[in-house]
């Protein structure tokens, strides 16, 4: 028989003991339709997302971890108001984003910035740091822009002078510096941050998670942290929920996620994370590659 998931259903209404909910995540599916290839028979859809539930409390640290194509970047994407779900529900902040129309997603615009995977490819090349860094406080109306871009610059470790520098002229760690100033330039409540440092070299990837988590910390905000690696996640995030193939398939907090697993899949993706004994004993990290049917 399939494995079932063991992900934690969500409370239902009622008073709040707790922080609100920054994210509320309700029964999300997301369908598309491959290209036709027959005149007779319609293409079957290829299911993105299949009832992924989840919420994130505010000031909360939280990780989604899975191999690519889980459908990791689909949520995320639905998250920031940029694709709409098949079915089911996304609230921010306490208000349903399902269905709105663009120009009534400036709410979601002002309290949730996303940090990409590669700072290369995600900054504009023919502009320059302090204009990058300063585009969306132009977009949003907000005055004192060049102070507030200094300020942004040396709250994520570099001088106030890269401002009139390219991006090119910087290595990748800095260029991620840079993205993560931008997020924060609208003083959003909520990052969400896709692969940060999966492209960043290893010396550097512990200075950027470093640098992550005392900006969460000391700006009171809600991360939500994607990685393929959950040694990552378990860096920087207070919970974690595995996905697989469009589902959740266990939540929880993440030291217990990464110490006790209970789904084979948490298991296998523990297995796999490289290790100085494995390497030692030979042992590879294949069997994640194994097929699994949830």
């Amino acid at each position: 028989m399939a494995e079932q998931p063991t992900s934690v259903p969500l409370a239902t209404p009622g008073p709040q003991t707790g922080p609100a909910n920054a994210i509320d995540v309700r029964d999300v599916t997301r369908d598309y339709r491959r290209p036709r290839t027959s005149l007779r028979h319609p293409s079957p859809p290829v299911h993105a997302l299949r009832g992924v539930s989840f919420a994130v409390p505010q000031g909360q640290r939280f990780g989604i971890v899975g191999e690519s194509g889980c459908g990791k970047s689909t949520l995320l994407r639905i998250l920031a108001g940029l694709d709409r779900p098949t079915s089911g529900s996304v609230a921010i902040d306490g208000r349903d984003i399902t269905g709105l129309r663009e120009r009534r997603l400036k709410f979601v615009r002002e309290r949730l910035q996303l940090v990409f995977q590669d700072p290369m490819s995600s900054l504009d090349p023919r502009m320059r740091v302090g204009d990058i860094v300063g585009e969306p406080l132009i977009a949003q109306g907000h005055g004192n822009r060049r102070e507030r871009v200094a300020e942004l610059l040396e709250a994520v470790g570099l001088r106030a002078d890269a401002a009139d520098r390219y991006p090119h002229q910087f290595s990748g760690g800095q260029r991620q510096r840079i993205s993560i100033a931008r997020a924060l330039a609208p003083r959003p409540k909520i990052i969400v941050a896709d692969e940060p440092v999966s492209a960043l070299d290893v010396s550097v990837r512990a200075q950027v998670l470093n640098l992550i988590a005392d900006l969460v910390d000391e700006l009171s905000l809600t991360l939500v942290f994607v990685s393929h690696d959950l040694s990552v996640v378990r860096h920087v995030c207070d919970r974690v929920a595995v996905m697989h193939a469009g589902q959740i398939v266990e939540t929880g907090d993440t030291e217990q996620v990464y110490e006790d697993p209970q789904h084979s899949y948490t298991r296998r993706l523990i297995a796999a994370v490289p290790t100085l004994g494995k390497a030692l004993s030979g042992v590879s990290a294949a069997d994640l590659n194994q097929e699994y049917r949830p």
